[in-house]
């Protein structure tokens, strides 16, 4: 590591050692004070900070309209019997009945 590189990362941790300090002394100012810059950079953007300058004209959308054209409607679907009649085959000569 570099020795420019040793004394930035003293300064960094000097600044965020005092930085904490302040926070932890004075947490309602700080909270406050970020708030307002918050709000100060919120209507900045919303102002149309971020809109690009110059000459050129940006690319406007016009309102599109889809109109839903509804088909034939589907089948009724099957109700569901959770008791459906007994099932014979043909294959099967007996009728289940067990108790003769």
């Amino acid at each position: 590591m570099q020795p420019w590189q040793i004394k930035a990362l003293e300064l960094e941790v000097s600044v965020l050692k005092h930085l904490d300090g302040f926070v932890h002394e004075h947490a309602l100012h700080f909270l406050i004070g970020a708030i307002y810059l918050l709000l100060a950079l919120l209507a900045w953007v919303l102002s149309g900070a971020l809109r690009p300058k110059g000459g050129k004209p940006t690319t406007h959308v016009g309102p599109v309209f889809f109109i839903h054209l509804s088909g034939p409607p589907p089948p009724p679907q099957d109700t569901f019997d959770p008791f459906p009649p007994p099932h014979h085959s043909a294959h099967c000569d007996h009728d289940d009945d067990y108790w003769e």
